[in-house]
């Protein structure tokens, strides 16, 4: 798929002068305020390859093109010409341990009542979240066949956030891989994906992840621990994953990988003799099993629980008059538990940390299920990008003993969505969502509204 040279943009090269002088000068308020730029790309890659950012990535950060998904789904041992190796029997390795960081911070305000004793103790009077993510990553080849990817979480309590370590291998025209993997965080499907959807919350193409992905709104993201057995060629990838609801699974935690988790996509390109290629994705998830998860006490316990959801989506990425467009729809659904045997994937999060583990305790009693669709535009080739989209969802209704049998309000969100490429690998987000639905007949906690300002920067 072919992308217009930046250099011709001569239509736009007012609106960028402005653009960069604006977000600059913004950047440099932020900074006396303590306010610091946040990454998004992983160049540690880029440092193994000796490729740019865009080698990979379609539009921004985090969207991967084909290169990127065939990049992922070699295991990334690919190395650049200028990377010095240690190589001897049975050993190929880089001589330089590829590192890189990501810093994500955050302004929320949202249109709740302020009741705020200190201004930001809520989105409500307006929050500065710095960091809202700052993490450490290492990745690339550790042979011929393997690779690995390690993100360590510096904000968090504890290093590691996330690890795999995929080996693959070509058999025919398909690759095949084992590819063991943990994640606090990002939910069964880590071990591998190539959409950006939202099939796995790392890889989204908007910032309000609940708001323009089905998968995410439901809640199949969380602590997982697994090995993804995948099978990927040129015409779509299948992965089947034996996965336990825990990070770092072990004794004390969900230790046994009894959780199932497929994924089978399709993605071929179709070309058309108007609208040129268009690289397309059509796939499913399934969620399925019953295992143990930590309770969230302060002795915490395991407790049985369901491990089940369902989604499809969709995605295709071409050109619009040589600027790329992405369309994008998701549909989720995670069915309903109970106080004896929660499901896991439909429960809420600890009261502290609304964005925090799921707590079987908050266990829902209906299905929690959403569809979304969204598109996003560059206006200018990768560097401004404008997007919409639109939920529509049942929320599931009260958590815990407060769940009720047949209330499962509607929860609808419009999101508009703004992005702006500083450079390769910084960017500055801004997206806006309205809410509506029978759940916002009774005020919320936070409103009705909710808009995000974020800079993302990884070097």
């Amino acid at each position: 798929m072919g992308y217009s040279n930046f250099s011709n943009l001569n239509n736009f090269e007012q609106i960028n002068t402005l653009m960069k002088k604006f977000i600059f000068s913004l950047a440099g308020a932020m900074v006396t305020t303590g306010f610091a730029p946040d990454a998004s790309a992983i160049p540690s890659f880029s440092r193994q390859t000796n490729m740019t950012c865009q080698s990979c990535h379609a539009q921004h950060v985090p969207i991967l093109n084909g290169f990127g998904q065939a990049f992922k789904a070699a295991g990334y041992p690919l190395m650049g010409p200028q990377q010095g190796k240690v190589e001897g029997d049975r050993l190929s390795i880089p001589n330089t341990l590829n590192a890189s960081m990501r810093l994500k911070a955050r302004y929320q305000k949202s249109n709740g009542a302020d009741t705020d004793l200190i201004p930001g103790d809520s989105t409500n009077s307006g929050q500065w979240q710095v960091p809202e993510e700052f993490s450490l990553f290492f990745g690339g080849r550790i042979s011929e066949n393997a690779g690995f990817f390690f993100e360590g979480n510096t904000a968090a309590a504890r290093l590691v956030s996330g690890f795999r370590l995929p080996a693959a291998y070509a058999v025919n025209n398909t690759r095949l891989s084992v590819i063991p993997y943990m994640t606090e965080m990002l939910g069964a499907s880590y071990g591998y994906e190539q959409a950006s959807t939202g099939a796995v919350r790392n890889v989204r193409w908007a910032e309000h992840r609940k708001e323009i992905s089905a998968q995410q709104y439901v809640g199949t993201d969380g602590a997982s621990t697994g090995v993804a057995f995948v099978a990927q060629n040129d015409m779509g990838y299948i992965n089947f994953s034996l996965w336990a609801p825990a990070f770092m699974a072990h004794s004390g935690a969900a230790q046994t990988l009894r959780s199932n988790y497929l994924r089978i996509a399709a993605t071929p390109v179709v070309s058309t003799a108007t609208r040129g290629d268009w690289a397309m994705h059509i796939g499913a998830q399934l969620w399925e099993g019953s295992n143990y998860a930590s309770n969230l006490q302060a002795t915490p316990t395991l407790v049985p629980v369901d491990t089940r959801a369902y989604a499809l989506d969709f995605q295709a990425f071409g050109q619009v008059r040589g600027k790329d467009l992405g369309v994008y729809a998701t549909w989720a659904q995670a069915p309903a538990g109970s106080a004896a045997k929660p499901n896991i994937l439909n429960v809420g999060n600890t009261g502290t940390n609304p964005a925090g583990p799921a707590d079987p305790g908050l266990y829902r009693v209906n299905d929690r299920s959403a569809w979304t669709i969204g598109a996003e535009y560059s206006l200018i080739q990768y560097t401004l990008h404008i997007g919409a989209a639109y939920r529509y969802a049942n929320s599931g209704g009260a958590t815990g003993a407060s769940g009720i049998v047949g209330d499962n309000p509607t929860d609808n969100a419009t999101t508009l969505t703004f992005v702006y490429n500083i450079s390769q690998n910084a960017e500055v987000h801004l997206n806006h969502s309205f809410y509506s639905g029978t759940l916002y007949d009774t005020p919320q906690t936070n409103g009705n509204q909710l808009t995000t300002f974020m800079l993302e920067a990884s070097w």
